[in-house]
């Protein structure tokens, strides 16, 4: 099995293989109720050598049957589901403090929310909301497993980002920015981590087609953005959400796919240089492992500048990014 396993197994922990087969590891993963999470979860679980015990958490726990049929047997037994609110200060620390000694291997931030449209019908109050979850929520989770981590002197911290945090594409402008906002954040407390063998991992996933995107894009279509000008509502309901919606449904990775993010190295995380996962092909997921500035100049010039001090997982590289780069392009075509 190969994929999210091979990421946490990237050396991180280094324990020796006979203590891995001797004491799972513990993964809490974030947002499990559908998508990325959910997969993710199932995935750790039915590990053949039962390396992992997995706490799936999710919101809200009216949610739950989708992740019980998936996890079958393994439920309860290398899977356990519980509620965590990642915005939510007393939630985080009742779930935290629940585990023995407080302690996780492996904490996965995957728990996230989406918002598209113009900018002029979005509310402070509805932006707060998405950098709360996408932003404060994985702040606030890596804050309550830190101290445990430094304590034991181990720990892998993974953060599911998006292609979003390296470019922002039209009308995608405040989810961008929490995205780039949890990259910043993690390249800088990375480096202060590694004295105390903590590594954090980041995942930078292209279009996903789930139904949360397809209803959100539905959704939003009706919206009749009363106040903003002609040329701004043409730009987003004629031009961005049809483009959209054709790369999320012709292109677009599934979030099985995701999960299956390829194989990785082997050995810990090298901070000098960029991951890059190329799923372009259907046969092949090759993965180079190459100087940043060499990588980032051969795949996408566009962001030469931004470089990653840390590991760097990078989910259809090769037509995410060109594609939804190309987005402003149909703007500029507007009369």
């Amino acid at each position: 099995m190969e994929g999210i396993i091979d990421l946490i197994l990237s050396g991180t922990l280094h324990y020796s293989s006979a203590m891995a087969k001797a004491v799972p590891r513990t993964v809490l993963i974030t947002g499990c109720s559908s998508g990325i999470g959910l997969c993710m979860a199932v995935q750790l679980a039915r590990d053949p050598g039962r390396r992992f015990h997995v706490i799936a958490t999710m919101r809200d726990l009216r949610k739950k049957d989708k992740l019980e049929v998936a996890a079958g047997d393994t439920l309860n037994q290398t899977l356990t589901i519980r509620r965590l609110d990642v915005c939510s200060d007393e939630s985080v620390a009742e779930c935290i403090n629940s585990l023995p000694e407080k302690q996780l291997d492996v904490l996965v931030n995957n728990a996230g929310v989406g918002l598209i449209g113009p900018l002029e019908t979005i509310s402070i109050d509805a932006m707060k909301h998405i950098f709360e979850t996408n932003f404060f929520g994985a702040v606030r989770m890596i804050k309550a497993v830190l101290p445990a981590m430094k304590q034991h002197q181990k720990g892998h911290i993974v953060v599911i980002s998006s292609v979003m945090g390296l470019q922002g594409i039209p009308f995608n402008d405040v989810y961008a920015a929490s995205k780039f906002a949890i990259e910043g954040f993690c390249e800088s407390l990375a480096v202060q981590l590694l004295k105390f063998n903590i590594f954090i991992s980041l995942v930078e996933p292209g279009p996903i087609n789930t139904e949360f995107e397809m209803k959100l894009m539905e959704e939003v279509a009706k919206s009749q953005f009363p106040g903003v000008d002609a040329a701004t509502v043409h730009s987003f309901k004629d031009i961005y959400l049809p483009a959209s919606h054709e790369i999320f449904t012709t292109m677009g990775q599934s979030p099985e796919f995701v999960a299956k993010v390829g194989a990785v190295p082997q050995g810990p995380p090298n901070l000098s240089t960029l991951r890059l996962v190329d799923f372009n092909s259907q046969n092949s997921s090759a993965c180079l492992q190459t100087p940043i500035l060499s990588c980032l100049s051969n795949s996408v010039g566009i962001i030469q500048s931004r470089m990653h001090p840390l590991p760097v997982i990078f989910i259809g590289s090769s037509f995410s990014l060109p594609i939804l780069i190309c987005l402003p392009c149909y703007a500029s075509s507007i009369p």
